[in-house]
């Protein structure tokens, strides 16, 4: 069995001496393993930190073996990344979030859009935006995804203000204002046609992440036995800090 994909690394432990089992997740052939001779070296390590993109080769005599792989960097993000702390919480969390994916199995527009959020890290904003949107697209990936383009009472698609946390469903400023205190805040930056760049505020991100946390825990992570991974509030905090200093300066 030989195949060759684009991937992204997710993550890498030791096996034995010398060698690395390494996690991708690829075009393809969705979240997969291989073993990499010499992956402990320190000549392979800079290659195989997550969120750096590769060129994999998989060889195995079985499809069910874990394989082996010959690996090639075509973007190595993970320096830039590892300088500031919230894309050092974010890719941990996006990890994590790509290994809620059922192993082998593909999900291309995951990776295009877990490749296009690892891109855009620079503007902490910017990042946070994509990686609530992330897990929005997560959570549809798994069969939970929310509606949040017509209201879950009336069917309007317009003032969109709200999202019901039994249904996940979209409520409109008129048929929300009585139950207003028990529904979340829907942000601009998720309402079809509202949000350009840099409209948010940090109550906003806030807004997002509580949306995604609420239908992430309860369909997805406590039914396994999980909870949110530290990253995820490593990331909002570091995402608040920095957005804190830049407005002060």
């Amino acid at each position: 069995m030989e195949w060759t994909d684009e991937g992204i690394v997710l993550g890498v432990r030791r096996h034995g001496e010398s060698s690395a089992i390494v996690e991708l997740l690829t075009r393809e052939h969705g979240r997969h393993l291989g073993l990499v001779r010499g992956g402990a070296s320190s000549r392979m390590r800079p290659l195989l930190q997550p969120g750096n993109s590769v060129t994999a080769v998989w060889r195995a005599r079985l499809d069910e073996h874990l394989g082996m792989y010959t690996l090639e960097g075509t973007r190595l993000r993970a320096a830039t990344l590892l300088a500031s702390s919230h894309a050092v919480y974010g890719v941990t969390h996006l990890a994590a979030l790509a290994r809620l994916l059922p192993e082998r199995d593909p999900h291309e527009d995951i990776y295009e859009m877990l490749q296009g959020t690892l891109d855009d890290f620079d503007d902490a904003g910017v990042a946070a935006v994509h990686l609530i949107r992330f897990e929005l697209a997560m959570l549809t990936e798994l069969g939970f995804g929310l509606d949040l383009e017509n209201c879950a009472a009336t069917g309007e698609t317009a003032d969109l203000i709200y999202v019901s946390p039994k249904s996940g469903g979209a409520v409109s400023r008129a048929a929300g204002e009585p139950w207003r205190d028990r529904l979340l805040p829907l942000p601009a930056f998720l309402r079809e046609g509202e949000g350009g760049a840099n409209s948010w505020s940090e109550q906003d991100l806030r807004d997002g992440f509580a949306v995604t946390g609420l239908f992430l825990l309860r369909h997805v992570l406590e039914p396994r036995g999980q909870g949110h991974s530290d990253a995820r509030d490593g990331f909002i905090n570091a995402v608040t800090r920095r957005r804190s200093r830049l407005a002060g300066t």
